[in-house]
């Protein structure tokens, strides 16, 4: 397996995560907060004051910021290089993680990654989009966008959990399925229509959590589940903010009022009651604290877990196709 966990890094190695635009104002607070503590450093004069001043100001702002984000500063957020991908969430919060390739018919698809891994003693199937984690990984894994045997692999994978009995948790991170003629002519939709299909019909318990961006087809390819969790700054629509908004303004110009009217955003998403529940992150976003974020997802896994554990199969399956089939809202016209 290629190690993309960024797991124990040298200090050279895992540089401090980059600023996105809107984060230039703590940026600015950041980095003559650094500058205070050089001088302390030196021993020219006493700045302690200014600098617990600074850092009290900085915690101030940053709640302010991140407590107010727009939709499309989230979408921002969940696409930052330095989140966490499925490969790392794994490793920190499982033990004796082994892989499984390929779909038995074409090929393995590097952008799905899955495999059976140890969580606190339990089995459990692991499945999720892998984006990489430099540019040479990327293009490996195809940028997290998933072919038609990735999605056949993912589900000979939970087929295999389903026979033994072990349940099943799927990471979603991807812009959406690859929409390359090649992956067309190898039957995407048919594979995506089939991976929903099958998935309602699963014995085992399953979890979805999006962890980073949810995106159309290529999301709910893997998608369907008995919870589906969503981390506090993720998206989860049909389409994409830059698609929504070059489709009905021909440019990509207005995608940050596309990311406000598809409410896309977990709060939304909740309100809505397509998702059952919220992973709070680090402040600042998840990449900020990777460690602590896997240890918070694991907790929340753990406790849905024990929950659909103690239903029978057929109470679960019943519920999984009542809550998917009563999502959405339609009128009748009158004549």
């Amino acid at each position: 397996m290629i190690d993309e966990t960024m797991s124990n890094p040298t200090p050279q190695s895992k540089p401090a995560p980059a600023w996105l635009d809107f984060e230039k104002p703590i940026q600015d607070l950041e980095e003559e907060l650094l500058k205070l503590k050089q001088i302390q450093d030196k021993g020219k004069s006493d700045v302690s004051g200014p600098i617990r001043a600074l850092e009290t100001q900085i915690i101030k702002a940053k709640r302010q910021l991140y407590s107010n984000m727009t939709g499309w500063q989230k979408v921002q957020m969940s696409r930052h290089l330095d989140r966490p991908y499925t490969l790392f969430y794994v490793e920190h919060m499982c033990t004796d993680f082994v892989e499984l390739h390929g779909d038995r018919a074409y090929g393995d698809d590097k952008a799905i990654v899955g495999g059976f891994a140890k969580m606190d003693g339990e089995t459990i199937m692991f499945i999720g989009h892998q984006k990489g984690i430099n540019t040479k990984m990327r293009q490996y894994r195809n940028f997290g966008m998933a072919n038609p045997e990735g999605y056949r692999k993912a589900l000979r994978l939970m087929k295999m959990a389903e026979k033994f009995n072990k349940p099943i948790v799927t990471l979603i991170d991807t812009p959406g399925a690859f929409p390359g003629i090649e992956a067309e002519e190898r039957g995407q939709a048919e594979a995506i229509a089939r991976n929903i299909r099958e998935m309602f019909k699963l014995k085992v318990p399953v979890i979805v959590v999006i962890v980073g961006e949810g995106a159309s087809g290529g999301a709910i390819g893997i998608g369907v589940g008995d919870r589906v969790l969503m981390l506090e700054n993720t998206w989860y629509s049909v389409i994409s903010p830059e698609s929504c908004s070059s489709i009905l303004w021909r440019s990509w110009d207005h995608k940050e009022k596309a990311a406000e009217a598809l409410k896309l955003t977990a709060e939304a998403m909740l309100a809505n009651g397509l998702v059952d529940e919220i992973v709070p992150e680090p402040l600042g976003g998840a990449h900020r604290d990777r460690e602590g974020m896997a240890a918070t997802l694991k907790k929340y896994l753990l406790k849905n877990l024990k929950e659909l554990q103690t239903m029978d199969s057929q109470t679960r399956i019943a519920a999984r196709v009542e809550r998917f089939s009563n999502m959405g809202v339609y009128g009748t016209a009158s004549e």
